[in-house]
């Protein structure tokens, strides 16, 4: 071989190794601009999302590079064992999958609705809803029937009286007295006999002077017939006397006194004073007894046919009917009641 092609196959030989170590750096040095540069990445808020095929790539590279670890940079080694984890979780998932939903059948919303309906309206529990669904030919398990039972909230004490009340309403009348100031500074005394039922005031009365016997006619007067009471509510005065109640235990009622210093045992009655005082005496001036008879008969007309009530559904204690609107025309017109201190109105057809 000539020195010249030898020479000449040497420096070939150089510049390919030089080429070789010049693309190896330039391979380097590139290898190390992307990893600055990813890393930059990373520091960013939110962090990169990864999608399933990012996943698997790093899965299938972890099985054929063992030297994979060290070039992870956006996520860690326990994370790509983690998705490892999760695709065999599916996997396996979805072969045992039979097309059928796990778990109990589902629970129509008729079902659900019904049991919902049956806690509201009744005061049950869910041994007692089972038996009445299967009486339904609704074929639920009592767990079921215990797991869409509404949570109860804690009892409501005040409802639960006037529940107890309300159930005793027809049976309770009450009878009570009030004062009555005239333009001559002398005092009268009203009385009155309430029924608890639809507060219909049995019977109203006024005197100067109030004594036993005059309470005894004042009750014949309220329970001419057989009594459609079982108890009268009434407080400790005086006018109230042995011999007034012997009466009503006679008549056949059941005299209930209150305690002592206690208005409330007997509400109704003090509600019925306090609408009197603010819807009749406070409006006019009493000249005698005679004057404030009538007064207290015309407001008691109006309280019975006319005032709605509030503990009534806003009805009146005598059942007032609904008038159907009438065509356009028609115009609402007022009726004096109690001397116009108060009114009622209905509907009126034009001329």
């Amino acid at each position: 071989m000539s020195p010249r092609v030898l020479s000449f196959m040497m420096q070939t030989l150089f510049s390919l190794v030089r080429t070789l170590l010049a693309d190896r750096a330039e391979l380097a040095l590139e290898n190390l601009a992307l990893r600055q540069q990813v890393a930059a990445l990373k520091r960013e808020r939110p962090l990169p999302r990864l999608d399933d095929a990012d996943r698997a790539f790093w899965v299938a590279l972890k099985e054929k590079w063992s030297n994979w670890v060290n070039s992870l940079i956006l996520v860690t080694p326990d994370t790509v064992i983690r998705w490892q984890r999760e695709r065999f979780n599916k996997y396996w998932a979805a072969k045992s999958r039979t097309g059928k939903r796990p778990g109990r059948p589902a629970v129509s919303r008729q079902v659900r609705d019904l049991i919902h309906r049956m806690a509201r309206e009744n005061d049950w529990g869910a041994p007692r809803i089972h038996a009445e669904l299967l009486k339904l030919g609704l074929e639920v398990s009592q767990a079921t029937v215990s797991r869409y039972l509404p949570k109860r909230p804690p009892p409501d004490k005040v409802e639960r009286w006037k529940k107890f009340l309300r159930n005793h309403l027809p049976d309770i009348a009450a009878m009570d007295f009030f004062t009555i100031p005239t333009a001559s500074f002398k005092l009268l005394y009203g009385f009155f006999v309430i029924h608890h039922d639809r507060r219909r005031i049995l019977h109203i009365n006024v005197t100067e002077s109030p004594t036993a016997q005059w309470v005894i006619q004042q009750l014949r007067e309220a329970f001419p017939g057989t009594p459609s009471a079982k108890h009268i509510i009434h407080d400790r005065d005086s006018k109230f006397s042995a011999a007034v109640r012997a009466w009503i235990k006679a008549l056949g009622l059941e005299s209930v006194q209150t305690a002592l210093r206690t208005p409330l045992q007997n509400a109704v009655a003090e509600r019925l004073v306090l609408s009197i005082r603010t819807e009749l005496l406070d409006h006019v001036v009493v000249l005698n007894e005679a004057h404030a008879r009538r007064l207290l008969l015309d407001w008691t007309r109006y309280y019975g046919a006319d005032r709605c009530h509030l503990t009534l559904n806003k009805d009146c204690p005598e059942p007032r009917p609904v008038q159907p609107r009438p065509p356009r025309d028609a115009e609402v017109v007022a009726f004096p009641r109690v001397g116009g201190i108060h009114h009622r109105y209905e509907w009126k057809q034009a001329a």
